[in-house]
């Protein structure tokens, strides 16, 4: 399905950007028997309704101009949300002092899950510094090793 996501980020880009809008994500996937096209957006101090439906509409008659997704599906543009996702080199640098999650493909330091203060990045390397019970941990995480990450949100 990155075929698919990679032709409507394409066409989707140029139309965010008109808007002076950030695309942060694409995905398609399928829900129990229904397809969803989901478009993720942002700018500063977030997006609206009304952000969401403008985009929507013109990415829809795009998507129907060139029809470049076989199946039925539904259209979803919304915001990423407080738990946003990083992808981009851009999202990592950005989120440089705020909480993060991050998944790893495979076991550091006996983990593949992280959770904590993103202190550094440099492209190569996330740096993560988690709590143990009462102690810090700084724990470098190469950014060729991680599945997913995403802004954290933490409630005190």
């Amino acid at each position: 399905m990155s075929k698919i996501t990679e032709v409507v980020e394409a066409i989707a880009l140029p139309i965010v950007e008109r808007e002076n809008m950030e695309l942060v994500d694409v995905e398609f996937v399928k829900e129990g028997p229904d397809w969803f096209l989901r478009v993720y957006i942002d700018k500063p101090g977030g997006v609206d309704l009304d952000d969401c439906v403008n985009i929507n509409e013109q990415l829809s008659e795009k998507l129907n101009d060139s029809d470049p997704i076989e199946q039925a599906y539904y259209l979803d543009v919304s915001s990423p949300g407080a738990e946003r996702p990083l992808k981009k080199p851009t999202d990592f640098e950005r989120a440089i002092g705020k909480n993060v999650y991050i998944k790893t493909f495979a076991p550091i330091e006996g983990a593949k899950e992280f959770e904590g203060i993103l202190t550094e990045y440099d492209g190569e390397t996330a740096v993560v510094e988690t709590r143990i019970k009462t102690r810090k941990k700084a724990i470098s995480l190469p950014v060729d090793k991680i599945a997913q990450a995403r802004l954290a949100v933490t409630f005190s």
